[in-house]
């Protein structure tokens, strides 16, 4: 393979018209110079260059590789200038995922700024759920991703370099003609006697509420099996039972419903920026972390 160091040597011995102004241009010894050429000749097998008392010109193979040299000088520039407008966030693609109830609450909130920040780069959002964030981040189809986790599932730091976002404390969420609706925060043991609504197909939040009540002593009576926070929302707004759900859940709440403090009475969950260990990060995904933390510090959920 032929090396572009001497090549672009060559190209500047060819344009100059001598070993001198060349090796003066680009801070080199002529002998230096000299030699370098001697070496791409041996690689190529055949003259470059007619060295004559008065300068040097270009044999036919010499024209021919230096042309080559050119478009090879002027594509490693153009590469330079294209990495510094990646740099510089005047251009590039960013890839990040995320879920439902933190695509509703916070996150909207660090694209805005991000996009006003930079407006040239190409966002996109992939929201999923968490074994898929998982599998999107492994296969690199998202450079960063947001995640949640709770005490007896954490995710292995070994599998991801994790950012602490926030905190996400379970709530309860009850009609707004419930006896709870004007309390600031009561706790878990106040409600044993409830019909509760949780969410179907093994969600998380329905092992929150098993947890959450043996801790407090009893076993919660099941109304309602919810498809998401929204139907949730709605059954528990005409009094068919309560509901669970993380704050970031129900920021965006049903008017005819209210949402109650539980202290410590209910296990919260982590919300996490990750990304792989090994991966380098590109300047965009830095800036997206960098926003995202700064947002989550000012971020604060309503009740």
């Amino acid at each position: 393979m032929l090396d572009v160091h001497r090549l672009t040597l060559l190209a500047a011995v060819i344009d100059s018209g001598s070993m001198t102004a060349a090796a003066q241009r680009l801070r080199y010894s002529p002998s230096a110079v000299s030699q370098q050429l001697r070496k791409l000749e041996a690689e190529v097998g055949q003259p470059l260059l007619h060295r004559r008392a008065r300068g040097i010109t270009a044999t036919e193979a010499g024209v021919v590789l230096a042309a080559h040299a050119r478009r090879i000088d002027r594509a490693l520039a153009a590469a330079q200038a294209d990495l510094a407008e990646l740099a510089g966030l005047r251009r590039g693609t960013l890839d990040i995922g995320t879920f439902p109830t933190i695509a509703s609450s916070l996150l909207p909130l660090a694209v805005s700024r991000f996009r006003a920040q930079h407006p040239d780069v190409a966002l996109t959002v992939r929201s999923a759920r968490l074994d898929h964030l998982r599998a999107m981040l492994e296969d690199g189809t998202v450079g960063i991703s947001l995640l949640w986790d709770y005490a007896w599932s954490r995710i292995d730091p070994a599998d991801f370099a994790l950012t602490l976002l926030l905190d996400d404390p379970t709530a309860l969420v009850v009609g707004a003609g419930h006896w709870a609706a004007g309390h600031r925060e009561i706790t878990m043991g106040e409600l044993a006697g409830e019909d509760w609504i949780i969410r179907a197909h093994d969600h998380p939040v329905a092992k929150v509420l098993e947890r959450a009540c043996r801790a407090a002593g009893f076993t919660p009576r099941i109304a309602f099996h919810a498809n998401d926070y929204q139907e949730a929302q709605a059954m528990v707004s005409i009094g068919l039972g309560i509901a669970l759900a993380p704050r970031t859940a129900v920021i965006n709440k049903h008017p005819r419903v209210r949402v109650v403090s539980l202290g410590r009475t209910a296990p919260a969950r982590r919300i996490l920026l990750a990304h792989r260990h090994e991966r380098v990060r590109a300047p965009a995904e830095l800036a997206m972390h960098e926003i995202l933390v700064g947002t989550t510090r000012e971020y604060r959920p309503t009740e």
